[in-house]
């Protein structure tokens, strides 16, 4: 067959053929560098597979010894909370009968000294002692609400 006998068809099935065969041989390389990329993943899985699974196992047994552990302080918090409810307890016993007779003794010192006092200037006893009942209710008054406001001063 000459040269001139080429059709346009024949020139078109040529090309085609050259470029089906530059994709195959571009397609052929990137196959292969897709497979080393994949060769190289699969080892990265494994030994991924070889390093975190101890790892994931040890941090399970870390945890639960933790949580171990923070069961004990659960129990001593507890505990610490217990302690202090009695203390709470104690401490508002012990102020309760001892603010009743630190009240009347605080109201008859103040009585006393008020009276006396009224007694040098007067020279009443009756009015001395009114004067005094009078500074020792007084006085009470002023403990007892300075106790109610929790010790604040006014």
């Amino acid at each position: 067959m000459p040269v001139a006998a080429f059709e346009t068809i024949d020139v078109l099935w040529i090309a085609l053929s050259g470029f089906l065969v530059v994709v195959a041989i571009a397609l052929a390389f990137v196959l292969v560098r897709l497979a080393a990329t994949i060769r190289s993943t699969s080892s990265l899985v494994q030994g991924l597979e070889k390093e975190v699974l101890p790892l994931i196992n040890k941090a399970g047994g870390t945890v639960d010894r933790i949580n171990a552990q923070l069961d004990k302080l659960d129990l001593v918090t507890d505990s610490a909370v217990d302690a202090a409810d009695s203390l709470d307890t104690a401490v508002r016993a012990v102020t309760i009968a001892i603010t009743r007779p630190v009240t009347k003794i605080s109201g008859l010192a103040a009585g006393l000294a008020h009276g006396f006092a009224s007694l040098r200037t007067r020279r009443n006893v009756r009015g001395a002692y009114e004067s005094g009942r009078a500074a020792a209710g007084r006085r009470e008054q002023e403990i007892e609400e300075e106790l109610h406001r929790g010790g604040e001063s006014a």
